[in-house]
């Protein structure tokens, strides 16, 4: 399976964004991009589509960041990907020839597996657990 550059840049910076949730202070691009290894220039046009999606939201100014919108634990993996890259979910396969309809109903099939298994994981679930693991900025 071939995962984009830019669902797996949104999950790290999710995942990121997880650790300061609550807290009255928002994260800068620079310091998510270091923290990440996420290109600034790159990561601005990703935070723009999660905050057009609805998954983080920003303030601009001096005090200005970005925050998830909403608690990890009711960020998806599937609406990550529903918002950054939502060609990874179709599955659009002919029912031409004899063997047509059968090879579309198993890619359809394993396009609902795996909507279900990115249903099932969320942001939660990519922080870490230990304090070996945690990154602090």
């Amino acid at each position: 399976m071939k995962i984009s550059l830019k669902v797996e840049y949104a999950c790290r910076v999710l995942g990121q964004l997880a650790r300061a949730y609550g807290k009255t202070k928002l994260a800068h691009i620079e310091t998510l991009a270091k923290a990440e290894a996420v290109p600034a220039n790159y990561l601005v046009q990703i935070l723009n589509e999660l905050r057009n999606g609805g998954l983080i939201v920003s303030r601009r100014g001096k005090q200005g960041g970005y925050a998830l919108a909403r608690a990890a634990s009711e960020i998806s993996l599937y609406d990550i990907v529903r918002v950054v890259d939502a060609e990874m979910l179709e599955a659009p396969v002919s029912t031409a020839g004899q063997s047509g309809a059968r090879v579309s109903a198993a890619w359809r099939d394993v396009a609902a597996a795996l909507e279900a298994a990115l249903k099932s994981r969320t942001v939660e679930n990519l922080l870490s657990r230990d304090a070996a693991e945690m990154w602090h900025i």
